[in-house]
This record gives C-alpha cells, structure tokens and sequence, in this order.
C-alpha cells in the first residue's frame, strides 16, 4: 500500500519544475516502515549530536547488550551505569530509561499511533525526555511513513531548498511552507527527494 501512495506522489511531484528534475534523477522513493517503534525511538536518541558512524556503533553494543531484543520492559530495568558501559552518555542514558518506563507503563499510546494524525503522535512521542518535535517528525517520516510530514526545522531540508530554489540563505519556516504548497498531500516525499538532492539518507535537526 506504502510504495502505491509513493507512486502516485511520483507522479505528482514530477509535474513540478523544482522537485520534478530530482524526481527523474533520483528514482523512486524507497522509504518502507519500520515496526519497531521502541528500537527506532532508542536509535534516535543515541544519535542526536554525533556522527553516524559512532551512533550505528554505539546502537549496536546497545542492542547487543540486550540480545538483539532491547524491548521497553527489558531496558526499563536497566540502570544508567550499565548504559554507560555501552558507551550512553549520562543525559541520554536518563532519555532512554524514561522512554523505556513511558513505552513500559502505557503513558505514550503507541500501539494507538496508527489511528492518529500526525500531531497526535508528536504531542505523544514529546511527552519523553529528550524527544523533541523534530525527533517526532523523524520517527513519523521514517518509521510510520506518514505521506505528509514537513519538517520546516530540518537543517538539511533548509539547505535543500535554499540550493534548489535560489535563495540566499537556508530557508526560513515560512519560505519552505511556500514551496510546500506545491507538494501537498506529499510533502514527506518531496523532503526525501530533498534530502537526495544532498546525497544525505537523514535530515538534521534539534
């Protein structure tokens, strides 16, 4: 179903005269969801603020440390100490056991994610220390593949459009909502073109 509504946002991007050239050069989208929405959520934390080499490394001793089955329960029990030998700083290591014990004890609804709009699920995944609106938009871009997401804080997709639509500057909020008109209902597949036109997998953000 995912990769019928990326065909048909293809179709209606490649009308446009900015997007549409990305478009052609990059192919189709490949976005697929991801169902692990605890694993998905640890990784993000880990990676905030470092590269991506370190971030896969330290992911999975993380993951390993666990068995390859870091579930929220599991990791709920776990002290930050013992995080630490995996190499979690102490700030991210009090994010990962507060989004374990929120996962754990049903405070974030996300065996209800799939039924909610997209600020439902922000306002949930925001409840956890350490998440913030663009981790939420990442999560709903990568995970959820939700069609619609516009990440106007990303600091890859200001870069993008600031290249792509002759600005001066990296964009503002403002200036990518202009060019968004244009995408709408995909703008999630118009960021991911974006980001290509980079040579970037991810965005950047808080």
């Amino acid at each position: 179903m995912t990769s019928d509504l990326w065909l048909e946002a293809q179709v209606h991007l490649q009308r446009l005269p900015v997007i549409g050239p990305l478009v052609k050069r990059y192919g189709s989208c490949t976005l697929k969801p991801k169902t692990d929405y605890f694993a998905v959520l640890c990784d993000s934390i880990i990676s905030q603020q470092i590269s991506v080499k370190a971030s896969e490394a330290i992911f999975r001793r993380f993951s390993d440390f666990f068995q390859g089955n870091p579930t929220p329960e599991v990791v709920a029990q776990t002290t930050a100490e013992e995080l630490k030998q995996v190499g979690i700083s102490p700030q991210k290591a009090a994010y990962l056991l507060d989004l374990a014990r929120k996962f754990a004890g049903g405070d974030v609804a996300y065996t209800k994610f799939e039924s909610m709009d997209n600020e439902e699920i922000i306002r949930e995944l925001t409840k956890v220390k350490g998440i913030g609106r663009w981790t939420a938009e990442m999560f709903l871009i990568f995970a959820l593949n939700r069609h619609n997401v516009l990440p106007v804080a990303d600091l890859g997709i200001r870069r993008a459009v600031q290249v792509q639509y002759d600005l001066q500057e990296p964009a503002s909020a403002a200036e990518i909502k202009r060019a968004a008109e244009e995408w709408h209902p995909y703008e999630t597949v118009a960021c991911w073109y974006l980001w290509r036109s980079l040579e970037n997998t991810r965005g950047q953000g808080e």
